[in-house]
């Protein structure tokens, strides 16, 4: 169980960490940005 975890590769787990936040967090922005003018 722990010997998998020592298999894991880091540096691509943090990447598709960091481009699913990326992707998660666009649209996120836009709708307070919208929601804060009120208009779309």
């Amino acid at each position: 169980m722990f010997e998998a975890l020592g298999n894991i590769n880091w540096e691509v787990v943090f990447q598709l960490t960091s481009i699913a936040l990326i992707v998660l967090a666009g649209p996120i922005v836009i709708f307070l940005l919208a929601f804060r003018n009120g208009d779309l």
